[in-house]
């Protein structure tokens, strides 16, 4: 495998996203496997939400491309071009709350956004550390509404395991090869910041490889077209392909269980 053939400008281009799976795609997959297929193909682009770009700006100033970042996205500045709007001021505010914590930023001091490739039981990844400290550890940076424990499927869930944050870092473990600590160096959008380093246990990092290896090799395969995606049925890429084919008889069923 050619490890230099992954860049900081090709690496979210078709060619690359088709090659390779990435934290993200695999999580899309997870989430909708024909989304996942759409999105790869650029049938489907995900929504650029507001939330999105706060946390895109400071991503975007903590490894020095801020400049770039303003440039691409005018949306994020008042009429006229000159002044941010007022919840990119809010990110500014983030931003130096997360630089007045000396702890904070010395997990934040890392070499930036080092791009790496390898494989999971065969099957190509890439990916790409907000932070690295070779030998020492990998750092990623969030940036949350808040750290408040969410519930999902009837159970109260810390948000790192929500967003799956935790099989991020076992790909990103697996990829590296050292089995180094993994770092979530996190900051919230509150209008009094918070900001914490959570540690993801290896245990965990552990189970989340497992289960990864459990589905890669079908995902995988959806992506050289041997096999149909299923489809979740209630994503925006679902719900905007629908093709009714039948009556829907759930009116039916919900009245015999009454």
């Amino acid at each position: 495998m050619n490890t230099n053939e992954v860049n900081a400008l090709n690496y979210f281009s078709p060619e690359m996203q088709l090659k390779y799976m990435g934290s993200s795609q695999y999580k899309m997959f997870c989430d909708c496997e024909s989304m996942a297929l759409a999105e790869i193909r650029g049938e489907y682009i995900r929504e650029t939400t507001t939330s999105l770009l706060i946390g895109s700006y400071c991503d975007a100033h903590f490894e020095g491309t801020l400049d770039n970042f303003m440039n691409t996205h005018p949306e994020i500045f008042l009429k006229g071009g000159k002044s941010l709007k007022s919840e990119y001021k809010h990110a500014e505010t983030i931003i130096r709350r997360l630089e007045r914590d000396e702890m904070f930023m010395k997990y934040m001091s890392g070499e930036k956004q080092v791009i790496k490739t390898g494989e999971i039981d065969g099957v190509p990844f890439k990916i790409k550390i907000d932070c690295f400290h070779p030998g020492k550890a990998i750092v990623d940076l969030k940036i949350m509404r808040d750290f408040k424990e969410i519930w999902k499927d009837g159970l109260k869930l810390h948000f790192a395991y929500v967003w799956r944050y935790d099989f991020q870092a076992a790909i990103y473990q697996a990829v590296e090869g050292n089995k180094l600590p993994f770092f979530i160096a996190a900051g919230t959008k509150e209008k009094e910041p918070n900001l914490d380093i959570f540690s993801v246990p290896q245990e965990r990092i552990d189970y989340c490889l497992s289960e990864i290896k459990k589905t890669i090799h079908r995902f995988a395969d959806i992506k050289k077209g041997l096999i149909e995606p299923t489809r979740c049925g209630n994503c925006d890429w679902c719900k905007s392909t629908k093709t009714l084919t039948k009556i829907n008889d759930e009116l039916h069923r919900l009245e015999k269980t009454e």
